[in-house]
């Protein structure tokens, strides 16, 4: 007989799992079409994301409140969100069209309505990632507000510390906080979220925004009030997913307009037929590669080309940047902007009309055989499928079918590599399946050997896309 050892499993291991029961459970959750985050239904949720532990979260499983990945989350949530009692997901359902202002998060663009005091509407445009994505970051927050709620609240009855009571009047009183007041309830916040006053004061500039400057007292105070109020009064937070979101969702709808807004584009100027080079990158690195040497040649001869391109990263130089701008506008650059809802921005490069050819290098094809660069902007996991999906479809005009002439397809993004450090360039050389099995693999033609010798770390290896 095998004595069968019992092992237990690895953190890979439980990480896995804890991925398969979160894209599970949140399936269900959809087609139910609602849930309590911090009830018994979002239970496995928030099990699984406390398995997790992803490292955007930091300390989620500790007692401490988690500040910086309470900041990064905030950040891609809408202004508010932490007063909202109803959080109601939504399809592109008209609200552009109403009185209600767009709230867009500073990190993510997609559009988001305060409905009144109570309720939050997110608008959902890139498919079930974008759902998991909320969900998540939602489930982060919950967890966390109820841990302000468990340090501060004594008795059933709720009867609260003086730390709480203590924030609670400087976030209600009308007046602007003087500095010493500020340090005074900040020191009973560090007390409520079991962080130091040193750590507290760090974050607390950085939550602010444009005429709410003790914005970080605000999110602290309605994360703990809802959170009371959920364990005192029974008041639990609900997450809904309208009827027309549930029956739109997989459909491609924006990733179609999307798509066809650009084959028009370049069927109207006659590009349909030249080889095509698709790139999905951020809408400066392409424009700043082929136009600095037209637009910087003064300050390409006093530095380096990797400083100037440096100096263009940062937003304070405006004139730089502009004057690249200006160039690549005048010698084929032309930008479409994102009217579909896919919040996916395209910059479309006719070559032929760069007068010197490429760093005064002409190419010496013929007119019809210079290349055209469709440059798409980050799509959003699986999104990322559907968007594709529907570029390479041929284009249905006036009766016929009209196919790109795709030459090739690049990826610049900031998915996973299992080798290499931030800031080095990664060449993936495998592709690791996991989420759904929307993947495109190919075969990378980008070698580690064609991008050396500029003074940055080069490293290939096996590549884990973003989960989708």
């Amino acid at each position: 007989m095998v004595n069968l050892k019992l092992q237990g499993r690895t953190r890979a291991q439980e990480s896995t799992h804890a991925i398969e029961r979160m894209y599970i459970t949140m399936r269900h959750l959809f087609n139910r079409g609602f849930y309590k985050p911090m009830g018994v239904s979002g239970e496995t949720l928030r099990e699984a994301l406390l398995t997790l532990r992803p490292e955007i979260y930091g300390s989620i499983a500790e007692d401490k409140v988690e500040l910086d990945g309470l900041l990064y989350v905030v950040d891609r949530l809408p202004i508010g969100i932490e007063e909202c009692t109803y959080i109601n997901l939504t399809s592109d359902e008209g609200y552009g069209n109403s009185h209600f202002q767009p709230i867009v998060p500073p990190k993510r663009r997609r559009n988001c309505y305060r409905i009144d005091e109570e309720q939050m509407n997110i608008e959902i445009t890139r498919g079930r990632s974008e759902i998991y994505d909320i969900l998540t970051h939602l489930t982060f927050l919950f967890v966390e507000s109820h841990k302000i709620m468990r340090r501060v609240l004594i008795d059933e009855e709720g009867s609260v510390t003086r730390d709480w009571e203590k924030l609670e009047k400087a976030v209600l009183q009308d007046a602007e906080l003087s500095r010493e007041e500020r340090e005074v309830v900040l020191t009973h916040t560090a007390n409520i979220l079991g962080r130091t006053f040193n750590e507290v004061c760090t974050l607390y500039p950085k939550f602010a925004s444009t005429g709410q400057p003790e914005r970080f007292l605000n999110i602290i105070y309605n994360l703990g009030k809802l959170a009371i109020a959920e364990t005192v009064q029974n008041e639990k937070r609900i997450i809904t997913f309208s009827p027309v979101l549930r029956e739109r969702l997989g459909h491609h709808i924006h990733g179609e307009i999307w798509a066809d807004n650009i084959k028009q584009f370049l069927l109207k100027e006659n590009l349909l037929h030249r080889p095509v080079h698709i790139i999905s990158a951020n809408m400066h690195s392409v424009m700043n590669t082929l136009y600095s040497p037209v637009a910087l040649k003064a300050e390409l001869k006093k530095k380096k080309v990797l400083e100037v391109y440096e100096a263009l990263r940062d937003s304070g130089n405006g004139s730089l940047r502009n004057k690249v701008m200006k160039a690549a506008l005048d010698n084929g650059m032309n930008f479409i902007e994102d009217k579909s809802g896919t919040n996916i921005d395209v910059q479309v490069f006719d070559t032929a009309k760069l007068k010197n050819g490429y760093n005064g290098k002409k190419s010496g094809l013929k007119e019809d055989e210079k290349p055209v660069i469709v440059v798409m902007d980050y799509a959003f996991g699986e999104q990322a499928y559907e968007t594709m999906d529907e570029l390479l479809k041929p284009y249905n005009f006036e009766g016929n079918e009209i196919k790109m002439n795709v030459s090739s397809i690049s990826i610049m993004g900031k998915a996973g590599i299992l080798d290499g450090g931030k800031g080095d360039i990664m060449v993936p050389t495998a592709h690791v399946f996991e989420g759904t099995a929307d993947n495109y693999p190919f075969r990378n033609q980008l070698k580690k050997q064609d991008i050396e010798g500029h003074g940055i770390k080069i490293v290939d290896g096996a590549m884990i896309p973003v989960y989708s």
